[in-house]
């Protein structure tokens, strides 16, 4: 039986919300949602205000009755600290613990240069990143997930919003990647840094460095 916490009540929105998809569009991550979100520790209410559901309609997203969309995947995901694939259900195969930093391939884009610090396909991504003094990069971008960041040398001008700080060597910065925000070197020479995203599933060079990233 279920506890109240696990009872739907009501649609629980202010609003419409998007159905998902039908029942057979997508493999069964029923199983997977229940548990991923009993894992966290959340109650049905607490993770559906978080994904921005009814507890109602995410109840019938782990009974299997709705399946989610991609973009519910996508934000579900984040809120579990998990990735698309085992929302899914799919079986990675197991990955090396160390990143040898003398076969971590350089990729380029408008300037910027990045290697792998972590291994790919986990819901946490790091990057080494050079960072030039002025190039088309220097955009403001607004995207899902959280970033952190580290000045290795030079110095950084971050913008978050209306503020605008300047990093030091030494210095980090952690923050939602939903406040619109910019990155640059302050110095002529440029800027080295650790970069840390939570942007699941997704390439670091596409959503770090633009589109037109290309390797070395």
């Amino acid at each position: 039986m279920s506890t109240p916490a696990e009872t739907p009540s009501g649609s629980g929105a202010a609003g419409p919300e998007p159905e998902g998809e039908p029942a057979a569009a997508l493999p069964d991550v029923a199983p997977q949602l229940r548990a991923l979100r009993r894992r966290r520790g959340l109650t049905l209410e607490a993770a559906a205000q978080r994904a921005g559901l009814s507890p109602a309609h995410l109840s019938r997203l782990e009974t299997g009755r709705r399946q989610p969309s991609l973009p519910m995947l996508l934000g579900l995901a984040r809120i579990y600290g998990t990735t698309v694939s085992e929302l899914l259900g799919e079986v990675t195969p197991e990955r090396d613990p160390v990143v040898r930093g003398g076969l971590a391939e350089p990729a380029e884009a408008d300037g910027w240069v990045y290697r792998q610090a972590g291994g790919p396909g986990r819901a946490m991504q790091a990057l080494r990143v050079q960072v030039p003094y002025a190039t088309r990069s220097d955009l403001v971008r607004v995207h899902p997930g959280e970033e952190w960041l580290y000045v290795l040398d030079g110095r950084v001008r971050l913008a978050l919003g209306e503020a605008v700080h300047v990093l030091d060597p030494g210095d980090s910065a952690h923050f939602d990647s939903l406040t619109p925000h910019r990155i640059a070197a302050a110095t002529r020479g440029g800027a080295e840094l650790l970069f840390v995203h939570t942007l699941m599933q997704s390439a670091a060079a596409d959503l770090c460095l633009g589109a037109g990233a290309h390797r070395r």
